[in-house]
């Protein structure tokens, strides 16, 4: 979708690069063997870009779309799709605690068979629970912005997103 907010295009920006990475998570497990993935190379360097993802991008993207959008949402009347994408976001953040100290552990050449499987199952239910989030947001929430924001406060809320 083309959005001409400049908050819905930088959100939607960070969903597609999202979304790339969220497909190479998922492929990597998808193909992980039952034992020996603390040998594969690849497979590590995927849980660190994972890890990276959980550690940094979740919290700082869900966190700007709560403070500051979906207020605005609510005051506009749109407060049950606003509660329905926080609630997603309390789901995908309690997966993602769970599953960054293993990521993490992955990443560093620290996990065993066992540490490996677990992963791969959380892995693929947040990849899962993302993808669907994504494309809800992408529907409902971008277009929303389109016409919620004016062009000061798109440019003032753009910057801020980009400054933090």
């Amino acid at each position: 979708m083309n959005f001409q907010s400049q908050v819905a295009h930088a959100l939607d920006e960070e969903h597609r690069v999202n979304l790339d990475l969220l497909g190479k998570v998922e492929q990597a497990f998808a193909r992980m063997p039952r034992s020996g993935a603390s040998q594969d190379p690849e497979l590590a360097r995927v849980a660190a870009g994972f890890a990276r993802h959980l550690e940094h991008d979740v919290d700082r993207h869900f966190d700007f779309e709560e403070q500051v959008l979906f207020p605005r949402l609510a005051d506009a009347g749109e407060g049950d799709i606003a509660e329905l994408f926080a609630e997603e976001h309390a789901a995908i953040r309690e997966a993602a605690r769970a599953m960054l100290p293993l990521a993490l552990a992955a990443a560093a050449g620290e996990l065993d068979d066992a540490g490996w499987r677990e992963l791969k199952v959380g892995a693929l239910e947040i990849v899962e629970r993302q993808v669907a989030h994504i494309q809800k947001e992408t529907m409902a929430l971008l277009p929303a912005l389109e016409d919620l924001l004016d062009e000061d406060t798109d440019r003032e809320l753009a910057f801020a997103y980009a400054s933090g």
